[in-house]
C-alpha cells in the first residue's frame, strides 16, 4: 500500500513537472475578485484579466441594465489561454433552473490585446443576460448584442464578413433568424447579421430598450408584437428589409431626430471608433445613460479616463 502511494506521487508529480514546462500554459496561476477565479498563464495576467472582468460587469450591466448586477451566489471560473498566435474567442456556459442561472464556467483564448478588449466584454455581457433574463435568448439577439461590445477592429470584421455572406447567399431570412434557438450548423453567418441587426436596433433605441424587446418577445413568443411596440415596425420581414437597405447605404447613423429622441443619451462627443465601418460623432446634451453609437465604445473610453487617472 505504501509503495502503491509512493508511485502514485511520483506519476503526479511527473505529470506536474510536464504541465510546467516552458510554453505550457495548462499549470495556470490563479486570482480571485468578487465574482470570478482567473486559470492564466501566469500571476499579473490573471489579475489583470480578473479585475477587467469585474469592470466590465460593473459598467456593461450599467450600460444593458440601468444598474450593476449584485454579487454572484458562487464565482465564475475564468480559464484564459493566451499566446500571440491564438485566435481570438470564448465560450461562456451556465445551467438555467426554475428561475435561477448558476454554475458559470468561462473559456477564453487569443493574446492578451484581444482577450481584454474583445473577447472578456463579449464573454461577461453573457453573464449579464443570463443574470437579467434567466433563460436563453435567441441566438442572434444574443451574440449579435455581446458582439457590439467587442473592440473596434473586431466589429469591423463582422460587417466585412457580412457583407461577403449576404453576397455569396449565405444570409439568413430573419423569419428563420428569430426562430432559431440552437446554433445553425453555419454558424459564422449568424454572428455577423446577429451583431449587424443588433447594431441597427440599438442605434434607434439605446440598450435599454433593446433589453425591453428581447425581453417582451420572450415573455410573449410573439416577436413582431415586441417590434412593432418597441420599434413601430409591424413585421420581421419587414425589419428585414429595412436592415437590408440600410446595409446597402453603407450602415449610416440614424437621423439627429432619432438620436435626440432616445432618453438619456450620454454624450461622447468627437470621439470615432478607429477602424470601424460606422464612424460617427455625437453631439447634444449630456446626460446620464449611455445609448444609441456611443454605448458601442463607451466601455473603451471609461477604460482610457480610468488609465489616465491612475497615470496621473
Amino acid at each position: 500500500m505504501q509503495f502503491r502511494k509512493l508511485k502514485k506521487r511520483i506519476l503526479l508529480l511527473g505529470v506536474i513537472a510536464a504541465l510546467c514546462l516552458p510554453g505550457n500554459c495548462l499549470l495556470a496561476a490563479g486570482y480571485r475578485t468578487a465574482n470570478f477565479i482567473v486559470e492564466a498563464p501566469h500571476p499579473q495576467l490573471a489579475q489583470k484579466i480578473g479585475d477587467a472582468a469585474e469592470q466590465y460587469r460593473h459598467d456593461l450591466a450599467i450600460e444593458w441594465l440601468g444598474e450593476p448586477l449584485p454579487r454572484w451566489s458562487q464565482p465564475c471560473p475564468i480559464t484564459a489561454e493566451v499566446a500571440p498566435t491564438l485566435g481570438a474567442g470564448g465560450a461562456t456556459s451556465f445551467v438555467f433552473d426554475r428561475g435561477e442561472v448558476f454554475n458559470w464556467t468561462m473559456t477564453i483564448q487569443g493574446s492578451e490585446e484581444r482577450i481584454l478588449d474583445s473577447v472578456l466584454p463579449h464573454e461577461v455581457t453573457h453573464t449579464i443576460f443570463a443574470s437579467h433574463f434567466r433563460q436563453p435568448l435567441p441566438r442572434w439577439a444574443d451574440e449579435g448584442a455581446c458582439t457590439t461590445v467587442e473592440h473596434p477592429v473586431e466589429r469591423a470584421r463582422q460587417h466585412r464578413l457580412l457583407i461577403e455572406f449576404l453576397r455569396t447567399g449565405r444570409g439568413i431570412s430573419f423569419p428563420d433568424m428569430f426562430a432559431m434557438k440552437e446554433y445553425p450548423a453555419d454558424v459564422l453567418p449568424l454572428y455577423s447579421q446577429g451583431y449587424s441587426l443588433a447594431r441597427y436596433l440599438i442605434e434607434r433605441g439605446g440598450r435599454q430598450r433593446y433589453i425591453d424587446f428581447v425581453g417582451n418577445g420572450l415573455a410573449s413568443s410573439n416577436w413582431p408584437r415586441s417590434l412593432s411596440q418597441h420599434y413601430g415596425i409591424h413585421d420581421i420581414s419587414k425589419l428585414q428589409n429595412i436592415w437590408l437597405e440600410w446595409v446597402k447605404r453603407g450602415c449610416p447613423a440614424p437621423p439627429a431626430s432619432v438620436a435626440a429622441a432616445i432618453p438619456q443619451i450620454q454624450n461622447i462627443a468627437q470621439t470615432t471608433r478607429g477602424q470601424s465601418p460606422d464612424v460617427t460623432n455625437i453631439n447634444g446634451p449630456t446626460r446620464n445613460r449611455i445609448s444609441a453609437t456611443a454605448a458601442r465604445q463607451s466601455i473603451y473610453v471609461q477604460r482610457a479616463k480610468r488609465t489616465q487617472r491612475k497615470a496621473e
